[in-house]
């Protein structure tokens, strides 16, 4: 089995850098966790770059800087039963595939994906993702090699 095409709105698991951590000094995220793609580029040379957007269970303390993800759609991705929120304020932009992404848990080898968010709460969090970005208040940390 091939790995998925890196379509917008969907989830994949991916170690994730959060930009806190870029700061430091940090090249490797601390945890694997599953993340939205928000956008997949096709740039000159013929690379895909992607832009993911981390899912956390910790809940955001300004609710504008996150979507959470409602229990139904949680339970179709196959991901655990706690409240989940998609952060918005912050992104990992790399190569598709890259080296970071994982075998997301329960799936054969080639699998690093838990399923396609529904459309409407896609673009919700795309939608905040961009004025976000818009507004300077959305960071973009930077794992292209």
């Amino acid at each position: 089995m091939a790995l998925p095409n890196p379509i917008p709105g969907l989830v994949v698991r991916y170690s994730y850098l959060w930009h806190g951590e870029y700061r430091e000094g940090r090249e490797e995220g601390q945890k694997d966790r599953p993340c939205a793609i928000v956008a997949a580029i096709l740039v000159d040379g013929g690379d895909t770059h992607v832009l993911v957007l981390p899912i956390t269970h910790t809940e955001p303390r300004d609710l504008d800087l996150a979507v959470e993800i409602p229990a139904v759609v949680k339970q179709r991705l196959r991901l655990d039963a706690a409240r989940s929120w998609v952060v918005v304020s912050e992104s990992n932009e790399f190569v598709w595939p890259g080296p970071d992404l994982r075998r997301a848990p329960g799936a054969d080898e080639a699998s690093v994906a838990y399923g396609v968010l529904p459309p409407g709460l896609f673009a919700a969090i795309q939608q905040r993702f961009i004025t976000l970005m818009k507004s300077g208040r959305s960071l973009r940390t930077p794992r292209l090699t």
